[in-house]
């Protein structure tokens, strides 16, 4: 039986099952092992993490009177969290001049876009590297043509800077968080002014990771307790590069310093509470997370876009602001693209895109029959079409599945990660 309980709680024979929070939050290499060594229980307790799962049929129990969650609880609050997104759906500010097209007729163009955009970034970080002050306006003029991409499909290009190898991760990084920040600015419906500060916001919300030691923004592999601290130091890091901008915009600094906070205090570098934190900042956090657990590192595979929400609505109450997770899970739907599912009907099946009637009847592509234990020719299926007869039951696992093509599938695209 899995409990979910404080790190305070912690003691030696507990056997840690899994840490709440992205692994980007914490040094540790391994999940999953008996803290057999005080010094372990020590350590977490000194992270940024403030809770865990324990196993109590595989170690120790937590002590009597503990407060504990149980699995079920959870999983109630992850549902209230995703139901209340999809209950309040809402569809988001577009620009007038933008037409809306389906997402197939975007990807080629948003493929194009993704490349110009992480060639740009990378000369951007190396000018950055070299103590040079960013090209401003070039900065802009990238996040235009991403918000142009965004506006007349939300998905597309959101989809496409996902697939990124380990080497491209900080810059490719950048262009996600920033196609992400314009399509939840949008949601929450801001101006269209304060939309394009978004996105630049978060085009360059990383920037410090320029002036980070190589070899370790590089690691294949976890970072040590010292490196995980020189890693921290990026936010405070890149904020004093944009301030050498004489016009760089106030939204795109906030950002920068404070997309590491959280709403319960717990973040860096200032340890910001809720209202402390602006909307913006907030916005940021989301974002950065998504793509940074939903992108392969060198150390960790990273996880499916449905699996990745419903951590993130686990971890909601102390590290995101609620409204705006919800506005982000609406952007996305509760079953982003490429969101491996399995169907009523026994077949299994890919997110290809959302539908306007509910977060939880998008398009999809079926291309296996459980049943049968067979592929089968694919098949395109509208969850929302009054003459479905089939839903989705279930997320599935990628790695516990070999559907090699599964992001050509859902893409259309011959396209591997970039």
């Amino acid at each position: 039986m899995l409990k979910k309980i404080s790190v305070k709680q912690l003691t030696t024979g507990m056997y840690l099952k899994e840490f709440c929070g992205s692994w980007m939050e914490h040094p540790f290499w391994r999940t999953s092992f008996v803290l057999k060594d005080p010094k372990d229980v020590q350590a977490v307790m000194a992270s940024n993490i403030k809770e865990v799962w324990i196993d109590v049929s595989k170690g120790i129990d937590a002590a009597p009177g503990t407060v504990a969650v149980t699995q079920e609880q959870v999983e109630a609050t992850i549902q209230k969290e995703l139901t209340e997104a999809n209950q309040t759906l809402s569809e988001p500010v577009l620009p007038k001049h933008i037409e809306p097209v389906p997402i197939h007729v975007e990807f080629s163009r948003a493929n194009d876009i993704c490349q110009a955009s992480r060639k740009a970034v990378i000369s951007m970080f190396q000018e950055a590297r070299m103590g040079n002050a960013i090209n401003a306006q070039g900065a802009q003029k990238m996040v235009d043509e991403i918000s142009e991409s965004v506006a007349r499909n939300t998905s597309a290009l959101i989809s496409l800077a996902r697939l990124k190898t380990a080497d491209d991760y900080t810059y490719m990084h950048s262009v996600a968080v920033c196609a992400m920040m314009i399509a939840l600015s949008r949601q929450l419906g801001l101006s269209e002014t304060l939309t394009r500060s978004a996105g630049l916001a978060g085009l360059l919300h990383d920037l410090g990771k320029a002036v980070m030691p190589p070899g370790i923004l590089n690691k294949p592999g976890k970072l040590t307790d010292e490196e995980f601290a020189i890693m921290r130091a990026h936010p405070v890091e890149g904020h004093k590069m944009l301030k050498m901008v004489g016009d760089m915009d106030p939204m795109a600094m906030d950002v920068c310093l404070h997309h590491h906070e959280k709403v319960d205090g717990s973040g860096y570098p200032k340890g910001l509470k809720d209202k402390e934190i602006t909307l913006f900042a907030k916005m940021g956090a989301v974002c950065d997370v998504y793509d940074a657990i939903t992108s392969n590192r060198p150390y960790k595979a990273g996880w499916d876009p449905a699996e990745s929400l419903r951590k993130m609505a686990e971890w909601c109450e102390g590290h995101f602001d609620r409204a705006v997770f919800q506005a982000f899970v609406k952007s996305l739907g509760i079953y982003p693209i490429g969101s491996l599912v399995r169907l009523a009907s026994g077949k299994i099946a890919v997110v290809i895109e959302q539908t306007n009637k509910s977060l939880i009847t998008p398009r999809v592509k079926a291309f296996y029959s459980v049943k049968s234990e067979l592929r089968i020719t694919p098949e395109i299926v509208d969850l929302s079409s009054a003459n479905a007869n089939d839903k989705i039951v279930g997320r599935e696992d990628p790695s516990q599945w070999n559907f090699p093509d599964l992001n050509e599938l859902w893409s259309g695209l011959n396209t591997h990660p970039t």
